[in-house]
């Protein structure tokens, strides 16, 4: 084994040749690791080198302070200092441990388990909440009867569709932890950095591969970059949670522009360049690039105003996610979105050449004007029964209530998938689920089969259209049962119809996190607690995403759970009777003042 000389310096503070000759070799080996560009002495004969990730400076002083990016570690967040202390993704013996003690972990080991995909959730359950990642929403009619069967053994015999295209099973028991991870990695799916301060999943376009209106199957680049993720361990513990979805310009949307990074396909034609030319570009298909959106903070992503080729979305996204690692806030849990950094830095001109400065290529800019607008997205294009772009082939978009799928329900589902279609499933970012590729003769048999099941085919206020969260009876900072109260809603617009022309969305959710984008939607509503002890709601009309891209407006705060069907139902009769031919929720709401919606719904 080698090991340091110990010739002593002949001049104090200085290393002798021997010592140099190794630690040059030593760093040697650190650059072929890929860690460092550039390695070498300083004419004190200091060694120094010039960081790929983290480390600067005289790389042969010590540390005047322990830090963490930069952060002393006595300022650091209570999670950050967690994750200084023992990695998440290093508590595999740990979690063995628990599940033979069928035990619950302490505070800082329930942060640490969150690497794993386990939650635990209590106070709301005394148990552990399982979140998958599933890439751009596919899966198989396989897994899909695995994940029942799974949530039989382990879990409360559910799954719930969250609202990034993927699936969560409820109410494991400490001693299960190690069965379900090994089972659903068996499946081949993991729930590997799902939670905590890491890269969630990975979305697209559900309907990828078969849109008929799609400038490309963004498929491949979600999993391209879900699998890069996976190997890279310096892509977890970032300062918070990240999100990155790919958007293939088709009819359906994947609510890209609350992303951090969204990717958005467009076209670049001989037409737009000759009217804004750009040397670098030919005509083809590219993306734009929008970056900090984080809907419950107010807040969509931005035109960088940079236009990338497919093959520079892996590289770009992972060069992005580490300057948000290297310089993200780690003292406030509040201000650690890549929105503040962005801020911080007074928008994206710094953030870009940081960037720049991990890529081997300049990055293209280019006015929005070069490339063709993208075309509107057809709201509710995720249920119901849609023409492919392969002959004789359609997809049925399926509306699942509040997102919850029962295991009968899934293994339905999956036996349907492979009768009517080829064994492909896609969930959406609508809590919605999709089974493609059915030929003309099977879908309104398959569509019959699936309302059977208690789910939905059409579009409707009372049916597909209504998003909640996990609420209070899963999720310890939600201050109302959301998906509950849902439901209620959905059962009250059912047994009165108010009889709209065009559906409206209605989402409800459970705390400021906002998983289920009450911002976004045409009707949205945050939980409270009331001063008399009730559950309730603020109110918040007229917000949209993509082509209707807007933050909605608050109309009423503090109202009570059993006071919200009532309320909503004189909303949208309201709208019916107030709005003008073919006027959209959102355009109705958004041509009058708070004052004028509140006064009409008053009357």
């Amino acid at each position: 084994m080698n090991t340091l000389p110990d010739t002593p310096p002949s001049n104090p503070g200085s290393f002798s040749n021997d010592q140099k000759e190794y630690l040059q070799g030593f760093m040697a080996g650190v650059l072929a690791s890929g860690q460092y560009a550039y390695v070498g002495t300083n004419a004190a004969g200091q060694l120094t080198g010039s960081p790929g990730a983290s480390v600067s400076g005289n790389l042969a002083a010590p540390p005047t302070e322990d830090s963490v990016f930069g952060t002393p570690l006595a300022d650091l967040s209570k999670p950050e200092r967690w994750k200084h202390e023992e990695n998440g993704l290093d508590v595999w013996e740990k979690l063995v441990a628990h599940a033979d003690a069928d035990k619950f972990p302490d505070e800082p080991d329930t942060f640490r388990f969150k690497f794993h995909g386990l939650f635990y959730v209590a106070p709301a359950q005394d148990s552990f909440m399982m979140r998958l990642r599933i890439p751009a929403g596919e899966i198989s009619s396989h897994q899909l009867r695995g994940l029942a069967g799974l949530a039989e053994e382990c879990g409360n015999g559910f799954t719930d569709i969250t609202t990034r295209a993927n699936l969560q099973l409820r109410e494991l028991r400490p001693r299960s932890l190690v069965r379900a991870l090994t089972r659903v990695q068996e499946l081949g799916l993991t729930s590997r950095g799902s939670g905590a301060d890491n890269i969630r999943n990975v979305t697209a376009t559900p309907t990828s591969g078969f849109d008929r209106d799609e400038l490309i199957d963004v498929r491949p680049y979600a999993h391209a970059l879900h699998h890069y993720i996976l190997n890279h361990r310096d892509l977890y513990g970032l300062p918070r949670k990240f999100n990155i979805a790919f958007d293939s310009g088709g009819a359906i949307s994947t609510a890209a522009d609350t992303n951090d990074i969204g990717f958005f396909a467009v076209r670049v034609t001989e037409k737009s360049l000759a009217a804004h030319p750009v040397a670098a570009l030919t005509p083809g298909i590219y993306f734009r690039c929008e970056v900090g959106g984080i809907s419950g903070h107010k807040d969509f992503a931005r035109d960088t105003g940079i236009l990338l080729q497919s093959s520079e979305l892996v590289p770009v996204s992972a060069a992005m996610v580490r300057v948000f690692r290297e310089n993200g806030d780690r003292t406030d849990r509040k201000k650690s979105r890549l929105k503040y950094l962005l801020e911080k830095w007074g928008g994206f001109p710094r953030f870009l050449e940081e960037t720049q400065k991990k890529l081997a290529s300049p990055l293209v800019y280019a006015p929005r004007e070069c490339a063709e607008p993208r075309s509107p997205v057809i709201k509710h294009g995720h249920i119901g029964i849609y023409k492919q772009t392969q002959p004789d082939r359609n997809y049925v978009g399926i509306g699942v209530p509040v997102g919850r799928m029962s295991a009968k329900q899934m293994r339905r589902l999956a036996d349907l998938a492979d009768h009517f279609g080829t064994g492909e499933l896609r969930l959406t970012v609508w809590q919605s689920i999709i089974i493609p590729h059915v030929p003309d003769a099977f879908t309104a048999t398959l569509a019959r089969s699936v309302e059977s099941l208690g789910f939905f085919t059409t579009p409707h206020t009372s049916a597909g259209c209504v998003i909640a969260c996990t609420g209070s009876k899963g999720c310890k900072y939600a201050a109302a049962d959301t998906k509950g109260h849902a439901r209620t809603l959905m059962a009250h617009l059912r047994k009165r119809d108010p009889g709209l022309d065009l559906p409206v969305n209605i989402h409800l959710t459970g705390c400021n996190h906002s998983c289920a984008q009450h911002y976004c939607g045409d009707i949205g509503g945050i939980a409270a607690k009331l001063s008399d002890g009730r559950e309730g709601y603020h109110l918040v009309l007229g917000g949209g995403m993509d082509n209707e891209q807007g933050i909605a407006r608050e109309i009423f705060r503090g109202v009570g759970e059993d006071e919200l069907p009532a309320l909503v139902e004189k909303i949208l009769i309201t709208y019916r009777n107030r709005h003008t031919a073919g006027e959209s929720f959102v355009n109705w709401t958004r041509r009058h003042s708070v004052k004028e919606i509140q006064e009409m719904l008053s009357s």
